[in-house]
């Protein structure tokens, strides 16, 4: 599900029930988060939606996911079509309703009050469980299809150095802070200067895993500022678990391929049990940590 990471469309709803958070810089220096669910049960508002763009489609197929969105770039419609991904558009598409839970997106009528248009479109858990099985799609992994992360109880990176806080930039408009909270074992996660809360539940997030990945992002030189991100080349990045930080390798075969973690010798990286967050940042930018 594509999420708006606006300032002024915050809050963000239901990010904080996620398994993976993905970030990755769009036009103009802002961000926006795909938010990946492998069960939406329990989970409420989920939103504000956001339009699709060509790089966030691949990192929906290497999930072979359904891809949720409101909105996209020409690119990325394009793409839609040429890729063949499952998406359903709340904009060009039959599944938007401006009554509250009349389709499987709607313009939240409290949202409307108080926000732009563009930043009041949202779902629920249950509203997607109850209508994915009317539309005719394929709802189970194809044959052969496996994911690439592993997990383990505890994902303390063996030789990490220690980062109890940890700062990644990603562009001159977003920077992104992981504090490691030792009581919930997870790094409390901040932006715009403030706690990263869910809207829906109230609470900061928090996640077990931050991953940063550094690839090659350029504009694409139209008016609208567009960009392009390589997630397929392949590049270096840092993990870390539990309050310790290590340097890894990523991959991605294909469009269609998930993304997959080594250590920096080649071993495949081991997670942590529980919710992972990606910064996906331009290869210049350095992250630091104390």
């Amino acid at each position: 599900i594509m999420l708006n990471n606006l300032k002024e469309a915050l809050p963000q709803l239901g990010q904080s029930q996620a398994d993976v958070i993905y970030e990755v810089p769009a036009e103009g220096g802002i961000t926006r988060m795909l938010a990946v669910y492998q069960s939406l049960d329990g989970v409420g508002k989920i939103g504000s939606i956001r339009s699709a763009r060509p790089y966030y489609l691949e990192l929906a197929l290497g999930h072979d996911a359904i891809y949720i969105h409101a909105g996209g770039s020409e690119d990325a419609y394009a793409k839609i079509r040429q890729w063949g991904v499952t998406a359903l558009d709340g904009v060009n598409g039959p599944y938007m309703s401006n009554s509250e839970n009349g389709n499987l997106m709607w313009r939240d009528p409290e949202r409307r009050k108080s926000y732009s248009l563009e930043h009041t479109v949202v779902t629920t858990g249950t509203s997607i469980i109850e209508r994915l099985p009317t539309y005719g799609l394929r709802l189970e992994h194809e044959d052969g299809y496996r994911c690439q992360m592993n997990f383990v109880e505890d994902g303390t990176p063996a030789g990490g150095a220690e980062a109890p806080r940890i700062t990644v930039p990603v562009s001159h408009y977003k920077t992104g802070v992981f504090t490691y909270d030792v009581d919930s074992g997870r790094y409390l996660v901040e932006e715009y200067g403030k706690a990263y809360v869910d809207g829906d539940t109230g609470e900061q997030v928090g996640v077990t895993n931050v991953l940063v990945l550094r690839t090659a992002c350029k504009a694409t030189g139209d008016s609208l500022g567009h960009i392009t991100v390589d997630l397929t080349g392949g590049g270096d990045g840092w993990f870390a678990c539990c309050g310790r930080l290590i340097p890894i390798c990523w991959s991605k075969a294909d469009r269609n391929s998930p993304l997959v973690y080594t250590t920096a010798d080649g071993q495949p990286l081991v997670l942590g049990q529980g919710s992972t967050y990606v910064n996906i940042i331009p290869r210049e930018n350095e992250i630091t940590w104390e």
